[in-house]
């Protein structure tokens, strides 16, 4: 498959990287899938899944006031909050920009052990980690990326994100929507994105050129990539989940690779 030899190419000391469908196969997977990496930023995957949630749970609301003064959970998690990336200082009102931003993440983990009574590393273990059997996975760092998992776990994940047990899947498909439509912004490593689309939590490709998800995704797909070398991405139409983790931090090789990879999994797999 030119999938594994694409891998095999990367210019990193470990990969683990697999593809899984809504049924729960795997048609494609290459590496050590016990293999404990750190996320980096897919971790914002985790924390906006726990969100959602504590959200369905009656804990607290999208609308409900957190963060920045004027600030909800829906903008924390859309990166609309006003945050810079790592610093929690406001640099504009809420819904006016689409500023990434970690620290909103961290402000939105705080907001949700605020409205559950229960720390966040905590509630998360016991309301996603665990009903999913993500038993390798921890949070030991920022909400916003300080997490490590495996291929295994991820993938299990991967599938929750395809046919979703925990939450609503009218819930997912609005989370996996555009939100604050029409703002741009930086897309981290791809430069600036005009619109810069954003779901809950969750990037959205769109019409993003160029894209670490490469061109033959759909507009509709949706995930994220971290810094330390991992992305986690599922197409809708293509009825496809992907996850890649690489002990290599993101840097040009990525930016090249990752999209390549990505166009070869839709040509043999969709």
């Amino acid at each position: 498959m030119d999938t594994l030899r694409l891998v095999e190419q990367w210019p990193v000391p470990h990969a683990a990287v697999a593809v899984i469908r809504p049924d729960g196969t795997v048609p494609f997977a290459h590496g050590d899938r016990t293999h404990v990496f750190p996320l980096a930023s897919v971790t914002k995957l985790l924390t906006a899944h726990t969100t959602l949630i504590a959200v369905e749970e009656g804990a607290l609301e999208l609308d409900t006031p957190a963060g920045p003064e004027g600030a909800t959970v829906r903008h924390l998690l859309a990166h609309t909050a006003g945050l810079g990336f790592n610093d929690h200082t406001v640099y504009a009102a809420p819904g006016e920009r689409r500023l990434y931003s970690s620290a909103g993440f961290e402000q939105l983990a705080a907001a949700v052990a605020e409205h559950t009574g229960i720390a966040f590393d905590e509630y998360q273990k016991e309301a996603l980690f665990q009903p999913l059997g993500m038993v390798d996975t921890r949070l030991e760092g920022s909400p916003g990326a300080g997490a490590s998992s495996t291929l295994d776990d991820l993938l299990v994940f991967a599938r929750e994100l395809q046919e979703p047990a925990l939450i609503d899947r009218s819930t997912l498909d609005l989370a996996t929507r555009v939100a604050f439509a029409g703002l741009n912004g930086v897309l981290p490593g791809f430069g600036h994105q005009k619109p810069n689309d954003w779901g809950l939590g969750f990037e959205i490709r769109d019409g993003k050129d160029p894209h670490w998800t490469g061109k033959r995704a759909s507009p509709r797909t949706f995930g994220h990539f971290g810094q330390s070398g991992t992305f986690l991405w599922v197409d809708p139409d293509a009825e496809l989940a992907c996850v890649a983790l690489t002990d290599r931090d993101f840097g040009p090789w990525a930016a090249e690779a990752w999209p390549e990879f990505s166009d070869a999994v839709l040509a043999e797999l969709a």
